[in-house]
């Protein structure tokens, strides 16, 4: 069987998602209920190979997340096309699927290649790779063996250098600022490649930083284009690393 050729139209595939009001039945229960939906011609545009999301927790993001994942064809819970264990879904709160089924997704091409990482559910995706690897006699992955920031690089390095989309749902979450650093330099590659569109939601100044992406915030009021720097986030680390002594004690005056 030949293998199949990527295609050669550059990064993003995904172009536009768009909000069909009339395929929303109850306007009033989650995640139609999030303030950034109730004007109810919600569009979002994907203008660059790589899109980072911040906002605080609770503003929808991952949700969001989980509606372009469903939309690509993956789990909402993570990982990649025809990966769906049976205790995987339950693992973690999902919404997005119902938001999915109400946007209209425009593409060029379409593509449904690619995988969607999620911390929660990190381990069950290692573990069903490892054992699908031993039952298929192949030399298996090994991710579990190694600790778990290596096991999330060592997967993202595997997984994320071939044609597709990529959701990242806080992958910083077990990186430290060193192994961020190294993540960033994996977003280059995938960048350069031009075969790669990156959908990312953080809460690392470290990886917002990243030039040259599509930098959205997300609060109640929708998505909004701005500058890392002036993200509550990044201005919050930048007040504790001038005077960690008074951060602190400023912090807990607040107790």
């Amino acid at each position: 069987m030949r293998s199949r050729r990527p295609l050669r139209l550059p990064a993003p595939y995904l172009k536009q998602v768009r909000l069909r009001p009339e395929r929303v039945e109850r306007w009033a229960e989650y995640p139609f209920s999030l303030p950034w939906l109730s004007g109810r011609d919600f569009e979002f545009r994907f203008s660059k190979p790589i899109t980072i999301i911040v906002g605080e927790n609770g503003t929808g993001k991952s949700t969001f997340l989980e509606a372009i994942a469903r939309i690509i064809g993956f789990d909402e819970a993570g990982g990649g096309p025809g990966y769906a264990p049976v205790d995987h879904s339950s693992a973690v709160d999902v919404n997005g699927g119902r938001l999915a089924e109400a946007f209209a997704p425009s593409w060029l091409p379409r593509i449904s290649a690619g995988w969607f990482f999620r911390a929660e559910t990190f381990f069950s995706v290692a573990r069903y790779l490892d054992q699908a690897a031993i039952e298929g006699l192949a030399a298996p992955p090994d991710f579990l063996s190694h600790s778990h920031g290596e096991s999330f690089l060592r997967f993202f390095e595997e997984r994320c250098t071939r044609q597709g989309i990529y959701i990242f749902d806080e992958p910083e979450s077990a990186l430290s600022p060193r192994r961020q650093i190294e993540f960033l330099k994996l977003l280059r590659r995938m960048e350069r490649s031009t075969l790669c569109q990156v959908i990312m939601a953080t809460h690392s100044p470290l990886l917002m930083a990243y030039p040259e992406a599509q930098f959205l915030t997300l609060s109640k009021d929708g998505f909004a284009e701005g500058d890392f720097t002036r993200t509550g986030h990044f201005r919050t680390m930048q007040a504790f690393f001038a005077d960690p002594e008074g951060f602190m004690a400023e912090a807990f005056e607040e107790e």
